[in-house]
């Protein structure tokens, strides 16, 4: 079972990268970044900072829009992605909107580029939850210069741990243990393989990999925000954090 989800998941989104090329064109076609289901405006979160003239790596990119926001930016991203549909879309967009940027097909855990590329490695949604963080945030440190930052977004724990088993809809009762129930995670109905950990093992990952924890902004969406996602709702959203981005940078080397 170890390392199966990098086949499973390719099948997932191979099956699923259809639904998701009509939010490409949306998101493709904003003029700002936002993050998660929420699409709350970078300029309110503020991780990013300026980025302009940096090599940028998005591991797990998929339609890679927010590589293409980052380009629009100044920066020089890289897309790497697992799944052949999801970039063939990104493709489509790139032609679309007159940008180029290079897409790579690969597996976030072990990518084919030189050590020390990057300034910045990005992940939402990508990366930060389809692949194992034992594996993906270490090649991540690898492939940054010392110094560099890794900035990613997943589902707060406290949403996995107040979901039931089928996926539906996120209630307010815990319905798996925080211990022993989250890492490798799979939903009733769904076929991909997700990856969550609680707070103490995430910063034992990013530490061990070589990692100095910045930030963890526990994102809460406005009164007026709006998602296409049924799992979750905004009130439940507004009182506990479903979402939550990590800053942190590679330590310089000694």
């Amino acid at each position: 079972m170890d390392g199966d989800h990098v086949a499973i998941n390719r099948a997932a989104w191979t099956a699923e990268a259809a639904e998701y090329a009509e939010p490409a064109r949306v998101s493709w076609a904003k003029a700002e970044p936002d993050w998660g289901i929420w699409s709350i405006p970078e300029a309110d979160v503020r991780v990013l900072g300026d980025v302009a003239g940096l090599d940028v790596v998005e591991l797990g990119c998929g339609t890679a829009y927010f590589s293409a926001w980052l380009a629009r930016r100044g920066a020089r991203p890289v897309g790497v992605d697992l799944t052949p549909a999801q970039l063939e879309t990104a493709r489509a967009m790139q032609a679309e909107h007159g940008l180029e940027f290079p897409l790579l097909e690969a597996d976030a855990e072990e990518v084919p580029l030189p050590d020390a590329s990057f300034d910045l490695a990005l992940s939402e949604y990508g990366a930060s939850l389809w692949c194992d963080p034992r594996r993906w945030i270490p090649e991540a440190a690898r492939l940054l210069r010392p110094g560099g930052r890794l900035i990613f977004l997943t589902n707060s724990p406290m949403a996995v741990m107040c979901s039931p088993p089928d996926g539906s809809h996120t209630t307010e009762v815990l319905h798996r243990p925080q211990f022993g129930g989250l890492g490798r995670t799979t939903w009733e109905g769904e076929d991909g393989v997700e990856f969550h950990l609680a707070h103490g093992e995430m910063l034992d990952v990013l530490v061990g990999a070589g990692f100095s924890v910045e930030r963890l902004v526990e994102l809460r969406p406005p009164e007026d925000a709006e998602t296409r996602f049924d799992w979750i709702t905004l009130d439940w959203a507004r009182s506990w954090p479903s979402e939550e981005i990590w800053v942190a940078r590679r330590r310089q080397t000694s």
